[in-house]
């Protein structure tokens, strides 16, 4: 995390949290979304097709991974100086990028080892790594494919709908927050 990010939380310790603005997208791009885009529907909801405007600004980009994190609740946020933005997840907290050697990348640009491959009923492939769990890009399913084929990895078949819960992920904060009655909503 940045000092700047740390300052400005010791700063203003009481700065409400952020739901429903930014999303994280299942090709690793990051999306705005505006009050306008959130009255459409959730984010990784297959009806709305609407995720928001993609974010492009590299700087902006930059700072977001440098900040990325998880609560103890499984819910990934981005620490956006005193403020801490709630990200809604198309499908995982990481989107996995593959190099030569077959070392996962995060959108991030961090990278992993590979613990475990997983593929769902709909032939969608995550890698459990050491740094975290997460979608394999579209783009990179070949690779896994190759990955496999020399006995790199292990693999094993999942449903999707259990991810979430065995890889301790929250999916959308802001719907967590919509249903649970208990929770203070922002004003």
């Amino acid at each position: 995390m940045d000092d700047l990010v740390r300052q400005a939380m010791a700063k203003w310790p009481h700065v409400p949290d952020c739901y429903g603005w930014l999303g994280l997208g299942n090709r690793g791009q990051w999306y705005m979304r505006d009050d306008g885009v959130q009255s459409l529907g959730l984010f990784q909801s297959q009806n709305s097709g609407v995720k928001g405007s993609v974010l492009r600004h590299e700087k902006l980009i930059e700072f977001i991974h440098r900040n990325y994190a998880a609560d103890h609740q499984g819910q990934w946020y981005f620490q956006n100086g005193p403020q801490r933005v709630y990200v809604e997840l198309e499908s995982t907290p990481y989107i996995w990028r593959l190099d030569a050697a077959f070392v996962p990348v995060a959108q991030t640009g961090h990278a992993s080892q590979v613990l475990t491959c997983l593929m769902d009923e709909n032939g969608c492939v995550y890698l459990n790594t050491k740094m975290g769990f997460g979608l394999v890009h579209t783009l990179d399913v070949g690779c896994v494919a190759e990955a496999l084929e020399q006995s790199l990895w292990p693999i094993e078949d999942c449903f999707a709908k259990d991810l979430p819960r065995r890889f301790g992920y929250v999916i959308s904060p802001q719907q967590g927050m919509q249903e649970d009655p208990g929770v203070k909503k922002p004003t």
